[in-house]
């Protein structure tokens, strides 16, 4: 027992990130699972979803998803890495929680907002992690994968505020109470 937790240790020592290089491939390959995880529930989402702009909003940003993908893999492959997934327990957790929000919320408008606030919790994690990911391309100075990184947190950013304006502009107050309410107020 004591032989396997020593084990244990040495190959955890092994695995530690040593300097801003390997710590910047260690992120990569946690966004780079993230996105693969996004690739199979944006789906699901989809199914669940009724409102059209939504629906149509997650459709877009499915085939952007897998862009991203691509692109992540350019971003090893200008480092001499090889594209490879490391388990992101955030983007698990993210995801779980938008599961159960989904089965436990009735369809319609009420369900569509839950899926709109799961679907920003992921924006708002990407949006911190391709930021922090660039800042780090740029200290090492990796200028291609400074620039891919950029590229998507563009994306990223986009797809948040055309969330925010599908439940600012009728969803959100469809929920309240499944009936139209006035559309004149502003986001938060």
């Amino acid at each position: 027992m004591e032989k396997n937790k020593k084990a244990k240790e040495k190959q955890d020592k092994s695995a530690v990130a040593s300097n801003l290089r390997d710590f910047f491939i260690d992120g990569l390959k946690d966004i780079y699972y993230a996105e693969n995880a996004l690739v199979k529930t944006l789906p699901k989402m989809f199914e669940q979803a009724t409102d059209q702009k939504l629906k149509t909003a997650i459709k877009d940003h499915l085939a952007q998803t897998k862009e991203q993908v691509v692109r992540l893999e350019k971003a090893f492959e200008s480092m001499g890495e090889k594209a490879e997934a490391k388990q992101c327990h955030a983007i698990d957790g993210i995801i779980k929680e938008g599961e159960e929000i989904m089965n436990e919320t009735a369809e319609g408008p009420v369900r569509d907002a839950g899926i709109i606030a799961s679907a920003q919790k992921v924006e708002h994690y990407e949006i911190a992690t391709y930021g922090t990911l660039a800042a780090f391309a740029k200290t090492l100075n990796e200028r291609t994968a400074l620039d891919l990184l950029l590229k998507t947190l563009g994306e990223e950013k986009k797809s948040d505020m055309l969330l925010s304006y599908i439940a600012d502009t009728n969803l959100n107050s469809q929920a309240v109470d499944g009936k139209l309410q006035s559309k004149d107020l502003n986001a938060v």
